[in-house]
């Protein structure tokens, strides 16, 4: 099907299709204009009922109606249905982030790593989501709609992250809550920080290794202090560990400044109180 726009200021160029309108208008809705429905498909049979009487009608000034010539013309040049049904794509713009990743309307697809910082196109349809780079298509991925996630394939990863995969959030942290408490609450809040949790693996693998050198009880102690200071990463531990600040007791809070008391402080009940004294009365 080709779709030939009108002419701009040729009237007569869709006086077909107009027509057209005009004639369903008159012999299909005006028919049932006064009929009450009460289901869509009531409707939709009354209508198909009323259409094959419209293309049956003889014509006034030729030989034939609707239906012949559709049987004559249209009918013998129809191709069968694609097998598939037509989807409706979309073309967009997008830019490979550092951790090979796309965004598209909030979630991330990868891509091969070797095109960070290089622009793509994406096509989208409503199950799959195609990346090209230069006209070739580098990426395909079904669609997801949840936000804030990312579909990752292996094959686009480094060689050093692909050694990650086997990892899930859950088992890194099962892994930290064997050294101790603490220890397991670093690892969730270092994998909560960032926007993959893949991103924070090397951390908290770090950290993993790190219980394999240290006892856990100054293990637990740094944790506690890396929760403290905020210290989301396996450098910070290693750190307070190398350090001995583990060993140190935790900081206290500043001392209250005690509430002085003073003649010259008045204090919030002197502006309740009542005047002493009534004022003078100028006359």
């Amino acid at each position: 099907m080709a779709i030939i726009p009108a002419r701009p200021y040729r009237a007569r160029d869709k006086a077909k299709a107009e027509v057209g309108v005009q004639v369903v208008q008159r012999w299909v809705v005006a028919a049932l204009r006064k009929r009450k429905f009460f289901s869509l498909g009531e409707v939709n049979q009354a209508i198909a009922e009323l259409l094959a009487r419209l293309n049956q009608r003889p014509f006034r000034k030729r030989e034939g109606s609707r239906a012949t010539l559709f049987a004559q013309l249209d009918q013998p040049a129809l191709k069968p249905l694609p097998a598939t049904r037509y989807q409706f794509g979309q073309w967009k713009t997008a830019r490979v982030n550092i951790d090979y990743h796309v965004e598209v309307e909030r979630h991330y697809y990868s891509v091969p790593y070797a095109l960070v910082h290089q622009q793509v196109d994406v096509h989208l349809t409503g199950e799959t989501l195609e990346v090209l780079h230069r006209g070739v298509r580098v990426a395909s991925h079904a669609r997801s709609y949840e936000t804030a996630k990312a579909t990752t394939l292996t094959e686009h990863m480094p060689k050093a992250h692909q050694k990650y995969v086997g990892r899930t959030p859950s088992r890194l942290i099962e892994d930290a809550q064997r050294t101790g408490p603490c220890t397991g609450q670093l690892v969730e809040a270092i994998l909560a920080a960032k926007r993959h949790p893949e991103m924070g693996y090397r951390s908290c693998l770090g950290i993993l290794r790190l219980a394999k050198t240290y006892p856990a009880e100054r293990m637990e102690a740094a944790a506690q202090r890396a929760l403290r200071a905020r210290a989301y990463n396996c450098q910070s531990m290693e750190s307070i560990l190398k350090n001995q600040l583990d060993r140190l007791p935790p900081a206290s809070a500043p001392p209250v400044q005690p509430v002085l008391d003073h003649g010259n402080i008045r204090g919030a009940d002197y502006f309740d109180s009542p005047p002493e004294t009534e004022p003078p009365v100028i006359q």
